[in-house]
């Protein structure tokens, strides 16, 4: 595990406002978090270099893009052998529409994000693809009817 990297209060005004706007111009960035251009820069890349900040992208909408569906999906494998959890992991990196994959304490091995353009590309995809896989055992899916919240950003605490 990574060892927490400690902020100063300029380091955790660069990283709030680029979590919330990663196109900002150093320029901008520097105003916005009150510093002058080379030192925002200097500090930037000094996050980026210890892992703090990582890749800049920009946030595409899902509906717009044909994936109105979210799907949580809960996935038993057959074994916890090593080569099973490595062919289940190259399976789920090689999807491209499980966006979330995490394992799991408890009944269920990984909790998966999955979109899809509508139910019937969903079954599609759980039948054909996922239960089909000789690493898994079974799965369970929940459709969510509405995002109540989705965040990108972490929150940034003063230090005490």
């Amino acid at each position: 595990m990574r060892k927490i990297v400690k902020l100063d209060e300029l380091d955790r005004r660069i990283v709030s406002e680029l979590q919330q706007n990663g196109g900002l111009s150093n320029a901008e960035l520097a105003e916005r978090v009150g510093s002058t251009g080379p030192s925002c820069w200097r500090r930037v890349r000094q996050l980026e270099e210890t892992g703090v900040l990582r890749a800049t992208v920009r946030l595409a909408d899902p509906r717009l893009l044909g994936h109105g569906v979210n799907v949580l999906c809960n996935v038993r494998l057959r074994n916890h052998d090593p080569e099973t959890s490595r062919r289940f992991i190259d399976f789920i990196e090689s999807e491209a529409r499980i966006m979330e994959c995490y394992s799991m304490s408890g009944e269920w091995d990984y909790l998966m994000r999955v979109v899809a353009s509508d139910v019937a590309d969903y079954e599609d995809f759980l039948l054909h693809r996922l239960l089909t896989h000789p690493a898994v055992a079974n799965a369970s899916s929940h459709f969510a009817l509405s995002i109540a919240k989705y965040k990108t950003a972490l929150p940034i605490f003063t230090e005490h």
